[in-house]
């Protein structure tokens, strides 16, 4: 275990380590060819001196013609051969490490897939991006720079000593007595870049966060609107000061360091030709000794300079996997049986029987802070310049611990079932846990007597049609966002379902027709333009049970009499659950279940509840009774 200046620990221990190698597995046979060059190129580079040498103490003296021509093919093919082995072991490395960078990213998004809809409320986009992309590419070079640089070092440093032992045993004893310096310097110098990276670091990470805090959609319409063009460019100048400076600062460091070593290196060959020289003189051994040794003595103390960080960078690239290898060990909130059943030619029935519900912790499911080895701090806030570690809170709707407790009721096939109540009641939750967005904390759901549990997921995702008040749309063509509900779907199906959702006529209007770019999240596209289309893709993936969050109080009139006339098509013959906000919604269900603080506190036709005198009652009283049949609900 490694401990850094700020007394942090980078943990390598054998399972992480063995996980890792697990990844690299595939690529076996390619690591042990490259690293059979790193052993060859190494061989191949330790026998240039050998040849000055010859070339100075036999060739040049001898006047040997022939073997002149013989050495000089040889400083020709070395190199040659060298960098066609370089080539080739680029490519193997390319190859190792492409690969497990596809690996690890492919298993990472997998399973992030298959995560709840909890995770995905408790924790950043960019935290999750941070994680597909820097961690995983911080992982590869682990497997690939880091490892292979530090083995080469290792292979070179061996080799190198062993040849320069055999050469001349007392030059090599001069040459070492100088590596203690290294030690004190190297040290200090590694403290000040780790310094340096840690600062950089985080001056990227804010300026990242800045970024993406500002340039999307919704952040630039609130910078506009507010004015705070030149606050902005102000805040985005000053980050990337920091940054800059911290590049110049390590710019300056490295270079420092690179002198310094470089002169430890010089007293180390000074006494080297001090000491050869004067064996020279006395005839112990030949000058071309002294040469070939000065190279070697060079490249030993290269390759001393580049392993003195590399436990630290070997530590620090592992880091990255320890993250990733966080999310991969999540476990799945939402799983599958053994033996689940898939759905087929359903009727629609859905029951509750005693469910509750409760919002987990956001600890449970939030994942570590961005905290890398060396670096102290997380990037919390960027405006407000907050770093402290708070978790987000726990979502607790109306101020109680269980947003649903006790619900039951039953939906018979082809009913309109509409859910009304006040503002935070649970509505939404009680629609997230039919589709398995979450399970309940207690008790049992089913669809036609089959529990949810019991039923695959995807076979459940294609029975369940869901719209949304908050549609969703790829930054792409029409065409591509409505066959996302059925791939296979040909254009006159496409066409007909827009019909019925009323929006065909508006997209043979545009320019591009159904092969119109709606932009990020739709945002060329209406409100109203949007729903109709998020309906139109239910109708295409023609589910045999159907919920609706029908919110239309913030549309214009005719977009809303437009979504009211499709979502009376699109709920012809199926079962419907329906968030409703309208009074002609509520009279045409077959059963309106009255939600208050996660409860059913009434459940009946429009007549029925309105004689009971209850809740439902004094929302039609404080709402309803002064209005026509087609005003919202707020």
């Amino acid at each position: 275990m490694l401990v850094t200046k700020d007394g942090e620990k980078a943990k390598l221990t054998w399972p992480l380590i063995k996980r890792v190698l697990h990844y690299a597995r595939p690529y076996r046979w390619q690591i042990s060819i490259m690293l059979s060059m790193i052993l060859t190129s190494t061989l191949l580079g330790l026998l240039q001196p050998l040849i000055f040498r010859d070339l100075i103490d036999n060739t040049l003296p001898q006047q040997d013609l022939g073997r002149l021509n013989l050495l000089a093919i040889g400083l020709l093919l070395i190199p040659l051969i060298g960098g066609l082995m370089q080539v080739w072991q680029s490519r193997l490395n390319a190859v190792v490490g492409e690969g497990v960078i596809y690996d690890l990213r492919v298993s990472l998004y997998r399973h992030l897939q298959y995560m709840s809809l909890r995770f995905f409320t408790n924790n950043k986009t960019g935290e999750l991006m941070s994680r597909l992309n820097n961690d995983v590419s911080d992982a590869q070079r682990a497997i690939t720079n880091t490892t292979v640089d530090l083995l080469t070092n290792i292979i070179q440093l061996v080799a190198t000593l062993v040849v320069m032992f055999t050469l001349e045993w007392r030059l090599t004893i001069t040459g070492v007595l100088v590596l203690p310096l290294f030690i004190p310097f190297t040290d200090r110098s590694s403290r000040q870049l780790r310094d340096i990276a840690r600062t950089k670091m985080n001056d990227n990470a804010t300026l990242n966060v800045l970024m993406n805090e500002t340039l999307n959609i919704s952040g630039v319409l609130l910078v506009k609107l507010f004015g705070r063009r030149q606050d902005e460019i102000k805040r985005f100048s000053g980050h990337a000061a920091e940054v800059r400076d911290m590049g110049i600062k390590r710019a300056v460091v490295n270079r420092r360091f690179s002198v310094m070593t470089g002169l430890i290196g010089a007293v180390g060959t000074a006494l080297v030709y001090w000491i050869g020289g004067y064996f020279v003189l006395r005839g112990v051994f030949t000058i071309g000794t002294i040469v070939a040794f000065t190279a070697y003595l060079n490249k030993f103390y290269g390759t001393m300079q580049k392993l003195s960080n590399a436990p630290i960078t070997f530590a620090t690239s592992l880091v990255s996997f320890e993250r990733v290898f966080e999310v991969i060990d999540l476990p799945h909130e939402i799983d599958e049986a053994p033996h689940a059943q898939t759905l087929h030619d359903i009727q629609g029935r859905i029951q509750f029987e005693g469910v509750s519900f409760r919002y987990a912790s956001a600890d449970d499911v939030q994942l570590s802070p961005v905290v890398r080895h060396g670096q102290m701090h997380t990037v919390r806030a960027v405006f407000s310049g907050g770093d402290k570690n708070t978790s987000a809170p726990s979502a607790i709707s109306q101020a109680r611990v269980d947003a649903l407790s006790e619900v039951s009721f039953t939906i018979e096939p082809g009913q309109l079932v509409a859910l009304v109540g006040p503002s935070g009641a649970g509505k939404t939750t009680l629609t997230y846990l039919i589709p398995r967005l979450y399970d309940p904390t207690k008790g049992h759901i089913t669809i036609d007597n089959i529990d949810l549990r019991e039923i695959t997921l995807d076979s459940l995702a294609t029975n369940i049609g869901m719209v949304t008040q908050e549609t969703h749309l790829f930054h792409d063509t029409i065409r591509t966002n409505l066959l996302y509900a059925r791939l296979d779907a040909t254009q006159d199906e496409i066409e007909a379902a827009c019909r019925a959702a009323n929006i065909h006529d508006f997209i043979m209007g545009l320019p591009d027709n159904y092969q119109t770019i709606v932009g990020e999240r739709g945002y060329r596209l209406s409100g109203g333009e949007k729903q109709r289309l998020a309906i139109a893709r239910v109708i295409l993936k023609d589910p045999r049970i159907l919920i609706l969050d029908e919110a239309t109080s913030h549309l214009d009139s005719q977009s809303e009499a437009l979504i009211q006339a499709a979502l009376q098509t699109v709920m012809q013959g199926r079962t419907s659950l329906v968030i409703a906000h309208r009074l002609s919604t509520i009279i045409a269900a077959d059963l309106i279940l009255v939600l208050n603080r996660g409860t059913i506190v009434e459940q009946g036709t429009h007549h029925e509840l309105l004689a009971i005198g209850g809740l439902y009652a004094q929302l039609y009283e404080t709402q309803f009774k002064h209005t026509e049949a087609s005003s919202p609900i707020s």
